[in-house]
């Protein structure tokens, strides 16, 4: 390869570097020229309101106008730099801090160059966006310089120094023509120079800057200088605390993994399995990798076979030989109980860890040899050997108060952070304020999992407020699912209608917002919806026509109108992707004027609509098909109570009220038509809790009662969703944004099967939805009604979770709807879908999946947190069943509540793994599916538990 460099000057007077590199290639021997030029400028400002020379000299845009300096004239200034100063922070700051970086308290006015950006972008893509957010802040002041194409800054790689070398010589280049560009510009202003500081960790970027001349400075040492230091040096990287430990830890504890190269050869020959691993609910020395090889899921068991993968963690592992398979363990473990009197700071008793975990599989394995129906159970078992994505987020926890230390008056603690979520393990903090986190709920994130540390190590993000505060506990369940939450930015606000509330469709129709509008205003529509609801996405009509069919129309608020493909508003709610519900709040996909106002189908106000009118015959059989945008204008919003009893008033005669007895009357006939094709009736605990309206505190609970109206309105979304999703995917065959859901494993319901066996003599068939659908009909018990909801939420949990997709990603076949039993499906009837090019829709689907998914478990989460409000202070009893069964414990359903619990047994006198039964000490027998009697009481730093 030769290469050939040149320096030319064009007509501007600005530089350009032009390199030719000749590349010769090996197979073919062919040579190719490739020419890059980078054009060097002497205008790009230093965005200083100190400096007027870069102000006069700025480059201006179309509108003859510069954009606004950003770096104050007047920066915070320290005991070091009395005159205040501008911050140059390397790579790895950026990398390692941005938490401490991101608060409000400290870090303001940094200049962030363009080599540091470019290489946070490699790698880091989530802290490059949080970077990006930062230098978009009118507030913090991060400017974005670029000195690799400034010509003054610009710093070529010389023969044999290394790209991090570079890197780091380009700051100190552009450190040093700040710091004299700054003290030209305070000299011309007659005002003191800010230093300019480089901040890095790397002690020979320090050496080699302190040599230089250049202002520079350590992280710790730099924020030991700020007011909240403590606050601050928490939030720092435990990978730069913890540098001494490091040196100083002992022997390796977990096996080393396998390197890149032999993770993928081992993958692309089938030696070794790619996979997301899953840590038991129930057990936290197991956990499950599913991979397409194995029809069943790939157990592996054991905190040295688990390696150091966290829950969701994309891992890589070996099948271990057959003779170590093994089938699930039956014993309950708690990872507070294992690790119970172990020190933060200490890593050496994870041998006495691991040895006991090694007596307790030793032992399991010879009580599974007993077992008679081992064949069937044994699953194939493997050992990661290597993490290939990490799934680490923000943890929201507690600090655990037996591993603080409460006599050390100041200085560095490591304690142990317990995580809400009991599948992630304890996380060891380093802290200064451990006495002053007691008892807070608080955020943590996840460093580093060294082979030496028997913990994940992590540093403290920021304290949400005291345990169980309404306040607290509402922000940890939105941080713990992921929920956007924060206000809308202005952005976003500057693109709804200047009229706000005032907004009306136009009267005039040759207005363009009537363009290819059916004007359906006369048709008696009506909303149906849970009580309260404000953002009311649906309504629905019926008619009589004159030929004897009916006309049905599902009509659904027209969003599109009010928000524009790519402004900022179409990105921020791409971004949130759905409303989520709690019990106390609604957290907006759309800012409130759209979601409760404009595009919510309020009675008495005309309102934008796309709408499906269908004609159907008596036996609810479609003939015809009308899609169309529409303006209309609802007569009535129910809630599902009183739709009900409008129904059923025999004394009502009018018109609307006839139109919801043909839409019940059709409603019947079309859930009879899809059970009849084998769509499955699951269930799942729905339950609701009642507010006081002057407290907001919850005052009652109640299971949610299921009216005719509640079936009502489900057909008939449902019939929408699936005619729209054949019209979409025949207009736009490859971007249709679909819903699909996969037909589970047959494997998946072997537990349950083997349960409704074993315990009720019941077959559950599994060979198609019907097949499940019509075995789920028959699993009833005449003693017990309760039985058959038990069985289908159990069955509910066999299912593998639905999802959306473009059309253009998978082939027909795999559209269908497993549960609905359709070959095609969408969401139309949620107004937030909306069409995108190919090449955006893979992002948009992945981030919808997310976001659809954790909303459904923030709004669970929100509904266990008031049922535990609900019942502070109170024990009361219960009618409970057993959903599960354990050789040490078992759990119990509590259907009254909607939750569930476990109750563990120290001392049990007999289990039989095979009928289900635990004996306990007492002679009492406790069997699966059996109705109990059980206290629920709730317990401190807990969700609701059972005694």
């Amino acid at each position: 390869m030769t290469s050939i460099k040149r320096m030319l000057v064009d007509a501007s007077g600005h530089d350009s570097i032009t390199s030719k590199v000749y590349i010769r290639s090996a197979k073919s021997g062919k040579v190719t020229k490739v020419v890059r030029e980078i054009y060097l400028r002497t205008d790009i400002a230093c965005s200083s309101r100190i400096c007027h020379a870069c102000l006069a000299n700025a480059p201006v845009d179309s509108s003859n106008r510069s954009r606004p300096f950003i770096l104050s004239e007047q920066p915070a200034g320290t005991t070091t730099y009395k005159h205040g100063h501008y911050l140059m922070p390397d790579t790895n700051i950026f990398l390692q801090c941005m938490d401490a970086i991101e608060h409000k308290s400290a870090f303001y006015d940094v200049i962030v160059l363009q080599t540091v950006l470019d290489e946070v972008k490699n790698r880091s893509l989530p802290l490059y966006n949080r970077l990006v957010s930062l230098t978009r802040s009118d507030e913090k002041r991060f400017y974005v310089f670029h000195n690799e194409f400034r010509q003054e800054t610009h710093v070529r790689r010389m023969l044999e120094e290394s790209i991090n070398d570079r890197n780091d010589r380009a700051i100190r280049v552009a450190c040093k023509w700040y710091r004299q560009h700054i003290e030209q510009a305070a000299t011309a202003s007659g005002v003191k120079a800010p230093a300019i500081v480089m901040l890095t960790n790397d002690k020979d970027n320090l050496a080699k800057g302190r040599g230089e001349g250049i202002d520079c400075i350590n992280l710790q040492d730099y924020v030991k200088g700020l007011k909240n230091a403590d606050e601050l040096l928490d939030m720092i990287s435990s990978s730069l605390q913890d540098q001494e430990r490091k040196a100083n830890r002992g022997a390796n504890i977990y096996p080393e993994y396998f390197s890149i190269s032999k993770m993928n050869t081992g993958v692309r020959n089938g030696t070794l399995h790619q996979g997301t691993f899953h840590t038991s609910t129930y057990n936290s020395l197991e956990g499950t990798v599913g991979v397409p090889s194995f029809d069943k899921h790939l157990l592996v068991a054991g905190l040295e076979d688990m390696n150091r993968a966290i829950d969701g963690d994309l891992v890589v592992v070996e099948l271990l030989p057959q003779e170590q398979w093994r089938r699930q363990s039956d014993k309950l473990v708690d990872q507070d109980t294992l690790t119970k009197n172990e020190n933060a700071d200490v890593d050496e008793v994870a041998s006495i860890v691991t040895e006991r975990e090694r007596r307790a599989l030793i032992d399991e394995a010879k009580r599974i040899q007993r077992s008679q129906d081992e064949s069937q159970k044994v699953q194939p078992t493997a050992k990661i050997v290597g993490v290939v994505k990490r799934n680490w987020r923000s943890y929201v926890g507690h600090i655990d108060p037996g591993s603080v230390n409460r006599s050390k008056s100041g200085g560095q603690q490591v304690v142990f952070f317990r995580p809400l979520d009991k599948k992630i393990p304890k996380i060891r903090v380093f802290t200064r304020q451990a006495t002053q986190l007691l008892g807070q709920r608080i955020v943590v994130n996840v460093d580093t999992w060294d082979r030496t540390s028997r913990f994940p190590i992590g540093h403290f993000v920021r304290a949400l407020g005291e345990l169980e505060s309404k306040e607290a506990e509402t922000e940890a369940l939105l941080l713990e699912w992921d929920v956007q939450y924060r206000p809308f930015p202005k952005a976003v606000l500057d693109c709804l209608p200047s009229e706000g509330h005032d907004w009306r469709v136009p009267e005039d129709k040759s207005h363009p917002g009537w363009n290819k509008r059916m004007d359906l205003r006369d048709l008696l529509i009506c909303s149906i919806d849970p009580p309260g609801c404000q953002d009311i996405d649906d309504a629905l009509h019926a008619r009589l026509l004159p030929n004897g069919n009916y006309q049905v129309g599902v009509h659904i608020a027209d969003v599109s109108n009010f928000v524009r493909p790519n402004n900022a508003m179409d990105a921020e709610a791409t971004q949130r992707a759905t409303t989520v519900y709690l019990v106390d709040k609604r957290i907006d996909m759309l800012p409130p004027l759209l979601g409760t106002d404009l595009c919510s189908l309020k009675p008495y106000v005309e309102r934008y609509a796309f709408s499906v009118l269908w004609e159907m015959t008596e036996d609810a059989k479609i003939v015809n098909t009308v899609f169309t945008k529409s303006v209309i204008k609802s007569r009535e919003a129910f809630a599902y109570k009183a739709a009900q009893m409008r129904i059923d008033d025999k004394s009502q005669t009018d018109l609307l009220t006839e139109g919801m007895r043909i839409l019940l009357k059709l409603s019947k006939k079309l859930r009879q038509a899809r059970m009849d094709a084998g769509a499955l009736n699951l269930a799942s605990p729905e339950v609701k809790v009642h507010m006081e309206s002057e407290t907001s505190d919850p005052a009652n609970i109640e299971v949610k009662e299921l009216l005719e109206t509640n079936s009502l309105v489900e057909e008939f979304m449902l019939c929408a969703n699936i005619s729209v999703a054949r019209k979409i995917y025949e207009s736009f065959p490859q971007t249709a944004m679909l819903r699909r859901h996969g037909a589970p494993p047959s494997t998946n319901f072997d537990d349950l099967r083997s349960q409704l066996r074993a315990r009720k003599n019941l077959d559950l068939h599994v060979e198609s939805s019907k097949a499940v659908a019509d075995s789920l009909d028959a699993c009833i018990d005449p003693q017990e009604p309760y039985f058959n909801t038990l069985v289908r939420i159990l069955a509910t949990r066999c299912m593998v979770p639905a999802e959306y997709f473009s059309s253009g990603t998978q082939a027909f076949p795999e559209f269908k709807h497993y549960g609905l039993a359709t070959d095609i499906y969408t969401h139309f009837t949620s107004p937030i879908r909306r069409l995108y090019n190919k090449a955006k829709m893979d992002a948009v689907v992945k981030n919808l999946n997310v976001r659809h998914r954790n909303a459904q478990f923030a709004g669970r989460a929100s509904i266990e947190y008031y049922v535990g409000q609900a019942l502070k202070n109170k024990s009361t009893e219960q009618e409970g069943f057993v959903a599960k069964i354990f050789s040490n414990g078992f759990v119990v359903f509590v259907p009254r509540f909607g939750i569930e619990g476990t109750i563990r047994v120290e001392n049990a006198k007999m289990y039989d793994a095979d009928e289900y039964v635990l004996e306990l000490e007492s002679g009492r027998r406790v069997v699966l599916f059996d109705k109990v009697q059980v206290r629920v009481d709730v317990v401190k730093e807990q969700a609701t538990t059972l005694a």
